[in-house]
């Protein structure tokens, strides 16, 4: 059956339906990996957005219970060149067009991805919906919509829930997080208990955590400011660390400002420089948004790593409080692992911490 991927700027891409028999309304963005379309799917990050693959071949190993990063996905559309015709893998256990049939996702194949993405990075990502008809009046509605930019409140849990060890008491701010954190946190013998977005500094520090994360999530940083108010008061305490949106909220909180970049980061190949070793990661990222670096100038915050293509501001540290944040995805689902020594290095602050602290849960 014939879908249509429509722009807002009025540019058609006719192509094939697959999915969910809906129709989809959100940001188009593109993402550049060439693997790991399960874990970008199922990331809360895309909440609101269309993700359009790059790589020509989506679906050849399938849907697996083992790769999800979130239970529920929430990004609105899928747009692939090809949509694989079976999928062949020993952990497979549906193919995705039956995987976006039950979670109710449009997508759309046989669409020239690469003409879009340079249609996108010339523009800059913008609106899109996927139809089956496309109306007098599509572009012109399209155009008048009001995309939500506050999404936090539906990809970040309700109620708080642990992840039991025997190690540090970590506690996990979930402004959308990604399973794979937990499971980074897990190896570690981490202690967590994940809160919801909008909890309070007081409630945080009731449980009397050794270290704070604050998690990825998607939308705008300043449409989450009750949460500027919580990280103040918390980083004054406890050893802090953020991921993504965390990293953007922490930067915020601290004086900093933030912007939307013209068509992200997406994709697992950014290579990310740390300032004080020149060290060079290769990271998985997902972002819309990015600190502003002639912000961070008056600021407690200084600069401790940068993306090496553009220069964007890839982490910051406090130099006051036991406090950082990076822009990429450590946990790397998908992506390469070169920076997963991040965690380590937030369990050795909470052990630094730990050590000029009584009472401390740190056992690590």
């Amino acid at each position: 059956m014939k879908r249509y991927l429509v722009l807002a700027d009025g540019t058609i891409y006719p192509g094939t339906a697959f999915g969910a028999p809906t129709v989809a309304l959100g940001e188009l963005v593109f993402n550049t990996g060439m693997s790991g379309y399960q874990e970008s799917i199922t990331d809360q990050s895309y909440n609101g957005e269309i993700l359009m693959f790059t790589y020509p071949l989506i679906g050849n190993y399938g849907i697996n219970r083992d790769d999800h990063e979130s239970i529920t996905p929430t990004c609105k559309g899928v747009v692939v060149h090809e949509l694989a015709r079976r999928a062949s893998n020993w952990r497979s256990e549906m193919s995705l067009d039956d995987y976006l049939k039950m979670t109710g996702i449009p997508g759309i194949t046989g669409i020239d991805t690469r003409a879009v993405t340079k249609h996108i990075r010339t523009m800059g990502a913008m609106k899109a919906t996927i139809v089956d008809t496309v109306k007098s009046d599509t572009v012109t509605r399209l155009q008048a919509t009001v995309l939500n930019a506050a999404v936090v409140a539906e990809s970040s849990t309700t109620n708080a829930y642990p992840n039991p060890a025997t190690g540090p008491n970590v506690v996990v701010v979930d402004f959308g997080l990604k399973h794979s954190i937990l499971r980074e946190l897990a190896k570690r013998q981490c202690n967590v208990t994940v809160l919801p977005y909008n909890t309070t500094a007081s409630q945080i520090l009731a449980l009397n955590p050794d270290g704070i994360m604050l998690t990825n999530g998607p939308g705008d940083p300043k449409a989450v400011p009750e949460a500027l108010t919580m990280i103040r008061e918390v980083e004054k305490h406890v050893p802090l660390f953020g991921i993504c949106l965390g990293h953007q909220l922490f930067a915020l909180a601290n004086g900093a400002d933030t912007f939307k970049m013209k068509f992200g980061h997406r994709g697992f190949n950014h290579p990310v420089r740390e300032i004080a070793t020149g060290r060079i990661d290769f990271t998985s990222q997902n972002h819309g948004y990015a600190v502003d670096r002639a912000s961070l100038v008056q600021t407690d915050l200084m600069i401790t790593h940068e993306e090496i293509n553009d220069g964007t501001v890839e982490g910051v540290r406090h130099r006051h409080y036991p406090a950082f944040s990076v822009q990429y995805h450590p946990d790397a689902a998908p992506g390469p692992h070169d920076a997963d020594h991040v965690f380590d290095e937030f369990i050795d602050l909470m052990a630094a911490q730990a050590t000029t602290q009584k009472g401390s849960n740190f056992n690590a």
